[in-house]
Formats: structure tokens, C-alpha cells, sequence
């Protein structure tokens, strides 16, 4: 295992423990609203902490993009963190069973190594650059779906960006007529997880953060796939517009959202 990969687990599985302890006990997680359908509590706080303390205590010179503290510019700015400690905060709220913590590390913008961990279930998805991608140490790949017909698709409502809806919808329709089901789980992290290990053949969503994609990017092409923005560009941690799934989906999605695209995407 990559050596960053293992900080990365053992910070991974402190924060774990945080989340595993206080969900579903009903207490006051004193929730703050950080944008328009965007919350943030203290649990996410804790379990952010929890991270951070792990990765500084071996690295103090790294620096971190984490979702709630911000970014922490270390000295030596070419390695960087990438942290979500609560992917799907509305779900652990609402007592849903389904979020994940992801952690990524990239040297000079490149992304390394990086996990998604489920710890209800105790799913560890991980995965290295050019070294494959596992869940639990077993080998993961991508599905071998041929199109889009008979395809299960995960995706995620623009609510951050509702200004993008009619295209949205747009997409959304188009899509269905070929797909056997499309999924809204409420966590990115674990739906491209979920992609990378077969349970999805695909995923699309628009207005995603570094930190909700770049552990699980890494972990769709470690496995096989393929993850662009919907013009077919890469820029997708930038732009937050993602496509990902076997190379055929990828290929079926792109064809089909292109003409419902907002000009910005194109």
C-alpha cells in the first residue's frame, strides 16, 4: 500500500468512529446552514479534526483542502490533502444510512492515492495511482455494460445550482428513455465508489467540489473507467462537472446530454 494511503486509512477510520458513534442518537448536532441547501454540523467538524490531526502529525508541512476548515497552505504547498469528512451530511441528519469520508492526496495538482470509506458498512474503497483501485483489498472494475440500454446510472440533483435545472431535467430525460434506473443516493464520494466496484455503470452529476471527486475519480480509473466533464475535457475538478463510468456509458451519456448542455459546459 502506498505510504500516504495508509496515513490515509488510519485518519480514515479515526474520523469513523465519530460518525459511527453519533448517528442516528437523535442529540442536537447543532447544524449550520453554509448556503442554500448546504449544512454543515459538528459532527462534520469532529471528524474533519479527527483527520487533519492525523495527517499533520506525520506530515506538519503538507498542506490541506478540506470542505469545513478550509485550506491550510503548509510549507510546502506541492503536496496537498483533499478532505471530505461527511459526504452526505443530509442523509447522516436525517438518520439515512449512507455517507462516506474521502480523503485524496496529489503532488503538484496530481492526484496520488485516495480512498472513499463507508464506515457503517465497513466498505474501504482505496486506490493508487497506477497500481488499481480495491475495495477491502479485493480488485475492483468498472462493469463491461455496452450502451445505455439495460445501464444503472447514479446521479445527483443540481441543488447548488439550480439555475442549471431545465438542463438538468433535460439530461435526466433523455437518459431514462435508454437506462434501466437511475439512482440519487445524496453522496458523490460513494456513488463513483459504487462505480468503480460495478454496483453502477455509470454517474453524472453537475456542480461537484474537489472533495467530493477526487478520491473517487482516481478510484474509477484505477478500475477501468473513464471520468470527464461533459464536453469530453478533464477539467472536472475544476468545473465540478462530472461524467464517469466504463468507457461505452461514459461514451452514451456524453452523446446524449451534449445537445442540453448550457453553452458554459460545451
Amino acid at each position: 500500500m502506498h505510504p500516504m494511503l495508509n496515513i490515509a486509512v488510519r485518519a480514515a477510520r479515526a474520523a469513523g468512529k465519530i460518525l459511527v458513534k453519533n448517528f442516528g442518537v437523535q442529540a442536537d448536532y447543532n447544524v449550520q446552514q453554509k448556503s442554500q441547501n448546504d449544512f454543515v454540523t459538528e459532527i462534520d467538524k469532529a471528524a474533519e479534526q479527527a483527520i487533519v490531526r492525523a495527517i499533520l502529525k506525520v506530515y506538519p508541512d503538507h498542506s490541506i483542502q478540506a470542505e469545513e476548515g478550509g485550506d491550510i497552505v503548509g510549507k510546502d504547498a506541492d503536496h496537498l490533502w483533499i478532505i471530505d469528512p461527511l459526504d452526505g451530511t443530509t442523509n447522516y441528519l436525517r438518520g439515512i444510512p449512507h455517507f462516506a469520508i474521502s480523503i485524496a492526496y496529489a503532488v503538484k495538482g496530481v492526484v496520488q492515492c485516495g480512498l472513499v470509506y463507508d464506515p457503517l458498512r465497513e466498505e474501504l474503497f482505496t486506490a493508487t495511482r497506477g497500481a488499481g483501485a480495491a475495495l477491502n483489498d479485493k480488485r475492483l472494475r468498472v462493469t463491461g455494460q455496452r450502451d445505455l440500454n439495460g445501464a444503472l446510472l447514479a446521479t445527483g440533483f443540481p441543488f447548488k445550482r439550480k439555475d442549471l435545472s431545465a438542463n438538468y431535467l433535460a439530461i435526466f430525460g433523455e437518459l431514462f428513455t435508454d437506462v434501466a434506473d437511475m439512482r440519487r443516493n445524496g453522496a458523490a464520494a460513494l456513488d463513483l465508489a459504487y462505480v468503480a466496484c460495478g454496483r453502477m455503470d455509470g454517474f453524472w452529476e453537475f456542480g461537484l467540489q474537489p472533495w467530493d471527486i477526487a478520491a473517487g475519480a482516481l478510484l474509477v480509473r484505477e478500475a477501468g473507467g473513464l471520468v470527464t466533464e461533459f464536453s469530453g475535457g478533464h477539467n472536472f475538478m475544476q468545473s465540478g462537472n462530472v461524467v464517469a463510468g466504463n468507457p461505452k456509458v461514459v461514451q452514451g451519456i456524453l452523446s446524449k446530454a451534449r445537445t442540453h448542455l448550457p453553452a458554459s459546459m460545451k
